[in-house]
C-alpha cells in the first residue's frame, strides 16, 4: 500500500491532533467519569448521546476533504469518532488512539441473502427475498456456515494509520463485542412469515437450523481463541448497539479465551412470540453462547420486559440491557433497580426526527418519563434509529442539552 502524501497527509495529520485534543481535554475526563462509574456499578450521572449511524451523510459525508480512497477511509474513521463530542456535545468518550477492529468474518449459514433495496436516496428499507421457500424441504442448504481473518488488510491499515499519524494518535487494535445472531439470518434467508409458519409447521427443522448456527459461532470462537485474534473489551472499545465495553470485571490486557470478553445476542425478529415459544426455541441456543462470553450486552429493538422474568434473569453475566420503547420501561426499571445491569434506554425517535422546530416541552416531558423509570438503575441512554436531523447541527445538540437537562434533575440514584 502506497504512502498517503500531500494535501491528504496534511488533512488527516490535522484531523489526529484534533481527536487528541478531545481526548486529553478536561471535558473528556469528566465523561470518562461518568462512564467508570457504570463500569464500578456506582449509580451516578447517566450518560446521554445521539447516535448517527442512520444519517452519516449529513454528519460525516459533508464534512469529507480528503481525496484518495485510502485516505478517506482513515478521514472518515477518525470523523465518525467526533461526531458524538464535536457537533452534539454528547457523553461519547473520546480515545487518544486511532482504533482498528481485525477483518474477521463470520456466517452461520452456507447461502447468502438477497434483498431490494429502496431506490430512495439514503433510505434505510429493504425487502427480503427469500432464498428459502420451505424450510422443510430446504433445510440442506443452510449447511455450510463459514469464518475466518483477513490479517493482510489488518496489518496494512495499521502500517498506514502508523506512517500518516501514528506520531500524533497511536492505532491499536481493539474487537468489538463477541456476536451470536442467529434468528436474523433464518429470517434474511426466507421472510418474517415462512420463519413463524416453520414454528409451527415444522419445529424440528427450526431447532436443526439454530443448533447449525449456534455450532458455527461455537467454532468461531474456538478459532478467534486458537487464532490468537482476541483482544480486551474493556474501556473505550465498541460493544454492539454503539455501546462501549467499559467495566471493571474482564482483563483489559492478555486476553486469551472469549470468557474473558464482552457478547452480545438479541432476537427481535421473535418479539412477537410467546415468552414460551421464545424459551423453546431461542433461548437454550442463545445460552449455550452466553457460556462463551465473560459479560453480556443483550437486545436490540424486541421487548425485553416478556422475557425477562423466566429467561433474560437468569443470565448472571448480563450487565446491559436495550430498553426499547416497545416495552413497558416503568416494568423494566422495577426489574433493574438497584442491580448491576445497565437500562440501556434507546428513546423514541420522533422527538427529533419530526418536521419542523424542536417541541421542547414535549421532549422535556418524555424524558422526565424516562427517567423516573430508571431511577434507581444505572442508566444509560443512546438515541438510536434517527433517519434525520435535515443536516442541522444545532437541532442535535439542542436536543441532547434538553435530554441531559432533564435526566439530570429527575433521575433518581
Amino acid at each position: 500500500m502506497n504512502p498517503i502524501q500531500g494535501k491528504d497527509r496534511e488533512i488527516l495529520r490535522r484531523l489526529a491532533q484534533k481527536q487528541l485534543e478531545y481526548a486529553t481535554c478536561a471535558k473528556n475526563d469528566e465523561i470518562l467519569k461518568k462512564w467508570q462509574a457504570q463500569a464500578e456499578g456506582r449509580r451516578e450521572g447517566p450518560t446521554v448521546r445521539l447516535l448517527f449511524s442512520n444519517f452519516p451523510h449529513e454528519v460525516v459525508d459533508p464534512r469529507m476533504q480528503c481525496e484518495g480512497k485510502e485516505a478517506r477511509e482513515l478521514e472518515r474513521a477518525m470523523l465518525n469518532t467526533l461526531v458524538g463530542r464535536e457537533l452534539f456535545d454528547d457523553d461519547t468518550p473520546i480515545s487518544p488512539t486511532f482504533d482498528i477492529q481485525w477483518r474477521t468474518y463470520v456466517s452461520p449459514f452456507g447461502i447468502s441473502p438477497q434483498k431490494t433495496r429502496s431506490n430512495i436516496e439514503h433510505s434505510q428499507g429493504f425487502h427480503i427475498d427469500p432464498v428459502i421457500e420451505d424450510l422443510e424441504e430446504e433445510i440442506d442448504k443452510l449447511k455450510g456456515g463459514s469464518f475466518g481473518v483477513d490479517r493482510e488488510a489488518t496489518m496494512e491499515r495499521m502500517a498506514l494509520a502508523e506512517d500518516t499519524f501514528g506520531d500524533i494518535l497511536k492505532p491499536r487494535l481493539v474487537m468489538g463485542s463477541l456476536t451470536g445472531p442467529m434468528t436474523s439470518p433464518i429470517v434474511f434467508l426466507m421472510g418474517m412469515e415462512a420463519f413463524y409458519c416453520s414454528l409451527y409447521d415444522c419445529p424440528e427443522k427450526v431447532h436443526e437450523a439454530m443448533d447449525m448456527a449456534c455450532t458455527v459461532y461455537e467454532k468461531y470462537y474456538d478459532f478467534l481463541e486458537n487464532e490468537k485474534l482476541l483482544c480486551p473489551t474493556a474501556g473505550i472499545s465498541p460493544v454492539a448497539q454503539e455501546s462501549f465495553a467499559f467495566n471493571h470485571e474482564l482483563p483489559a490486557e492478555n486476553v486469551t479465551r472469549t470468557t474473558q470478553c464482552w457478547g452480545f445476542l438479541e432476537s427481535q425478529e421473535t418479539t412477537a412470540v410467546s415468552p414460551e415459544m421464545f424459551g423453546e426455541f431461542v433461548f437454550p441456543y442463545q445460552d449455550r453462547l452466553v457460556k462463551r462470553y465473560g459479560l453480556l450486552s443483550y437486545g436490540c429493538c424486541e421487548r425485553v420486559d416478556a422475557i425477562w422474568p423466566e429467561y433474560l434473569s437468569k443470565w448472571k453475566n448480563l450487565r446491559k440491557l436495550s430498553v426499547s420503547p416497545f416495552n413497558n420501561e416503568a416494568q423494566v426499571g422495577e426489574y433493574l433497580r438497584g442491580s448491576n445491569v445497565v437500562f440501556y434506554s434507546k428513546p423514541r425517535a420522533e422527538y427529533v426526527t419530526n418536521h419542523g422546530p424542536l417541541d421542547e416541552d414535549a421532549i422535556r416531558a418524555y424524558f422526565k418519563e424516562v427517567a423516573e423509570h430508571a431511577s434507581g438503575c444505572m442508566l444509560e441512554v443512546a438515541q438510536r434509529e434517527v433517519g434525520t436531523i435535515f443536516g442541522d447541527f444545532e437541532r442535535g445538540r439542542r436536543y441532547v442539552q434538553l435530554a441531559k437537562e432533564t435526566i439530570d434533575t429527575y433521575w433518581k440514584p
